[in-house]
């Protein structure tokens, strides 16, 4: 914990790497979001035929736009939070390690 208070060489290396492993955490889990979210209008264009189904009488893209987005943003949260604890909890494994 010295070396990261002190800001030698050794804490600037060991903040860097958490920072990349952080960020490549964030555009991996927003990378995959959005593809699974660009995927439900690109699904609906090539099966129009799903736009004119009802499931009681509401449009089954209602339904995907409703049901499906919130439980997948709640996922991709917990698997950040889940991800991003484990990272910081390695760089403090490291720390202390010195």
């Amino acid at each position: 914990m010295r070396e990261v208070a002190e800001e030698s060489e050794v804490g600037q290396l060991f903040v860097t790497s958490l920072i990349r492993s952080q960020l490549r955490l964030a555009l991996v889990v927003a990378g995959g979001f959005l593809i699974i979210l660009i995927g439900i209008p690109v699904l609906l264009t090539l099966f129009p035929s799903i736009s004119g189904v009802t499931v009681f009488t509401v449009p089954v893209p209602w339904l995907l736009l409703g049901f499906c987005i919130y439980p997948l943003v709640i996922g991709c949260a917990a698997l950040y939070v889940r991800s991003a604890s484990r990272n910081e909890k390695r760089f403090q494994d490291l720390i202390d390690e010195f």
